[in-house]
């Protein structure tokens, strides 16, 4: 499946990041527009709404391309997770819908795991480049990396699972020859 390079993305995050914080408008339609020149379709009809089936959904998109939405400002009512990043996970995952037809739900959730995907630099790649552009490397920084060598599960459960077997055979042997 193809999305937007890593620098499109992230400037279409942006921009429904401060959309969803400051409700400027302009900043929305920046960040469908850009999506939808990406992938070469039209842009959605989007309604806002207060709640959708009684605040149980947050966005529908429908075969005509419209797509109800819950306004960010509405958006912390009645919710468990009302997070800014869950907002923005809905869009991406009802802009799936929209750009992708067929098998629907699966692919709108892998279109918004992808446009996710790749957008934040972890800590500990952040850590290790840190490091490295001060000179911390050589030695010191190859015994950083050198890891233990841990024993495989596998046959920790086989040895545990060999012992609980014998120790029963063990009572088993006792308990008939004291009958």
């Amino acid at each position: 499946m193809i999305v937007p390079p890593v620098a499109h993305r992230r400037e279409i995050d942006r921009n429904l990041a401060e959309f969803f914080r400051g409700h400027r408008t302009a900043r929305f339609n920046r960040a469908i527009s850009s999506m939808c020149r990406y992938f070469n379709v039209r842009r959605p009809r989007i309604e806002w709404f207060e709640y959708i089936d009684w605040g149980k959904t947050a966005g529908r998109t429908y075969e005509d391309g419209r797509i109800h939405l819950v306004h960010p400002e509405n958006w912390k009512r009645g919710r468990i997770y009302f997070s800014e990043r869950k907002w923005i996970q809905m869009l991406y995952h009802e802009m799936g819908h929209f750009i992708l037809w067929s098998d629907a739900e699966r692919k709108a959730d892998l279109f918004s795991r992808r446009m996710i995907n790749g957008l934040r630099v972890s800590g500990r790649r952040a850590a290790s480049r840190s490091r490295t552009r001060a000179g911390i490397s050589g030695a010191r920084g190859a015994a950083n990396r050198v890891r233990k060598r841990r024993p495989r599960i596998s046959i920790a459960r086989k040895s545990r699972r060999a012992s609980r077997i014998a120790s029963r055979r063990v009572t088993a042997r006792k308990s008939r020859r004291v009958a």
